[in-house]
């Protein structure tokens, strides 16, 4: 990432510079701190952005939406491809199955065992929402 920043201030890309600094700044105080848990900083700093990006698009600012989208992706290329719907369905049906879950009441070790096993792969909202599925399937 280090060498992202050099090349971005050698194109004269200003924004990008200073949005790779600010996370080379996050992931280094993250380590300091003793997480060292690269892709929780990684998707933490992408979720602020997106989450940024939605409150000024409702303050009705589109220029700094804009630029917290730009950067949100800029962050994405550095985060791995989350899990496709069907392999997630597939850890949900996993966890369902090693965890004896009968239904809705049972999602909290349900999504225990789908975001041990997603190893950072999942968003947990989106986890969340397929398990509850799953379970809201099953007669509790």
């Amino acid at each position: 990432m280090r060498q992202d920043v050099i090349r971005a201030m050698k194109a004269g890309e200003r924004d990008v510079a200073s949005a790779l600094r600010l996370l080379v700044s996050e992931l280094q105080r993250d380590e300091k701190e003793g997480n060292g848990d690269e892709l929780a900083v990684l998707r933490r700093e992408h979720k602020r952005r997106l989450e940024a990006a939605t409150q000024f698009e409702r303050a009705n600012r589109p220029e700094l939406a804009q630029r917290e989208a730009a950067e949100a992706v800029m962050i994405a290329r550095y985060l791995p491809p989350e899990l496709t719907d069907a392999q997630l369905q597939e850890l949900v049906a996993t966890a369902i199955a090693e965890t004896g879950a009968k239904g809705p009441p049972d999602l909290g070790p349900v999504m225990r065992a789908v975001m041990d096993r997603a190893g950072g792969l999942v968003d947990g909202k989106r986890a969340s929402a397929a398990a509850r599925s799953a379970l809201a399937g099953m007669s509790g």
